[in-house]
């Protein structure tokens, strides 16, 4: 198979597709991969290391678009991306429909075959392609919060740390999943008072047995989110409905709970957010303020560390492209179950069905597509 993997083009995205690794991975099973030029420079992966793996370098987008087989990607197909896609070619990458009504339009029109990761599952019921991302994500999201909190940066001045004499800093994480025991964990390490919010039980027993007792659990209600906004200098939303829009946890209103100068991060905005407030950001001007609270809503967060990113999403990703390619799709979704659950558009239909029910498309079951 011919695989093609093209620069990233959304605000300050670094990382790109592939390694080099894993083009010489990919090419040891006897497909050929087109990289286009400068796509990994700027983190250290320059043109020459995807020579040595046996790659193609092209010059344009439009190139790799033209021949490719596959395209493999990080982020979801800007819409200049989604008008070089054609009938049948395979789209590999972050896709996060839910939210997007135009993207998703412009895939149903493209006729392409489009794989989301954040949706690929495995035996245990995680969503491993989405994971290490939701692990980068929550990490930076305790630094994000950190620096939102300094005074200069409009913050309330607080450390989140402490002192000794001085308390540290209240950090409440809505959602336990990867994101949330991620940040939690980052902002435990660095000394402050953590509380994780989950509908769970069993999830918050877990947690709090792994950190034994250093990490307050609470059952999510909209009592416990009320009463914990009052005491919070950041709140992390780390809320997840598989491929679907995230709810709306923290509404306007409730931000008059908040002390002024405290911080939200949005990890979730990838899939709408979870505070009603919540309006997508970049790195380039990661912040806003509303009703004296701070909004960090960065929707490709790990982009800001995109060399450990990219090699962990690469670990991550590689398995299930080196199947695509070797199999063709319809054999390797046929063959693997959590890989057919990542299929999200298949040449004009939508195949996921939480992107069909909140996008009021018609549902076709992958299934169906796969003889």
């Amino acid at each position: 198979m011919l695989i093609g993997v093209p620069k990233e083009i959304k605000n300050h995205e670094y990382r790109v597709g592939l390694t080099p690794a894993g083009v010489k991975e990919l090419k040891r099973n006897g497909h050929d991969v087109l990289v286009q030029a400068h796509a990994g420079t700027a983190i250290g992966f320059p043109d020459e290391q995807y020579l040595d793996a046996g790659a193609q370098i092209v010059q344009s987008a439009e190139e790799i678009f033209k021949r490719a087989e596959m395209i493999i990607k990080v982020k979801e197909p800007q819409p200049v991306e989604c008008a070089m896609l054609r009938p049948g070619q395979i789209l590999y990458t972050y896709l996060h429909l839910a939210p997007d009504p135009e993207q998703t339009a412009a895939l149903v029109k493209s006729g392409a075959v489009a794989i989301a990761y954040e949706t690929v599952t495995d035996g245990r019921g995680g969503l491993p392609l989405l994971a290490p991302m939701s692990e980068v994500a929550g990490r930076m999201a305790i630094q994000a919060a950190a620096r939102a909190l300094e005074k200069s940066q409009g913050g309330s001045g607080v450390l989140l740390g402490g002192v000794p004499g001085v308390a540290p800093g209240h950090v409440t994480v809505i959602g336990g999943g990867v994101v949330g025991v991620h940040a939690a964990r980052m902002a435990a390490g660095l000394g402050a008072d953590v509380t994780i919010l989950d509908r769970s039980l069993p999830r918050l027993k877990e947690i709090d047995e792994a950190f034994g007792g250093r990490i307050k659990t609470l059952y999510s209600t909209q009592d416990a989110i009320e009463s914990e906004l009052k005491a919070a200098d950041a709140v992390i939303g780390a809320v997840l409905i598989p491929g679907a829009a995230a709810p709306k946890l923290v509404t306007r209103d409730m931000l008059k709970l908040m002390k002024p100068g405290s911080v939200l991060v949005d990890v979730a905005i990838d899939q709408g957010g979870c505070f009603e407030t919540s309006r997508a950001t970049t790195h380039q001007e990661p912040t806003y303020v509303v009703d004296g609270v701070t909004h960090y809503c960065v929707a490709n967060m790990p982009g800001g560390v995109a060399r450990t990113s990219t090699i962990a999403l690469t670990n991550a990703t590689l398995v299930h492209a080196v199947a695509i390619a070797n199999k063709g799709w319809k054999r390797a979704l046929r063959d693997d179950v959590h890989l057919r659950n990542g299929l999200n558009v298949c040449e004009g239909k939508i195949t996921y069905a939480a992107v069909a029910r909140d996008l009021a498309y018609e549902y076709v079951p992958a299934d169906s597509l796969l003889n």
